[in-house]
């Protein structure tokens, strides 16, 4: 969410890793700390890159109000 696009998991790291990250959002009143992208890289050694590929979408087509019973 905070990207405001997928990420796909292209690292080959297996398991569960618990770490604490420190970064500043976009549009913040504090700049005095990285934007998430550099935080990643510095914090974790791993880099973000824009790529496109094939991602799952859920498209509702049609939708009918089913009456409430009274």
């Amino acid at each position: 969410m905070q990207l405001h696009q997928p990420v796909n998991n292209a690292t080959g790291l297996a398991g569960k890793y618990d770490f604490t990250m420190h970064w500043v959002s976009e549009g913040s009143a504090d700049s005095t700390g990285p934007n998430l992208i550099r935080a990643v890289q510095e914090q974790l050694g791993l880099r973000l890159e824009s790529k496109k590929g094939a991602i799952a979408i859920l498209v509702v087509d049609h939708v009918d109000k089913i009456p409430a019973e009274e």
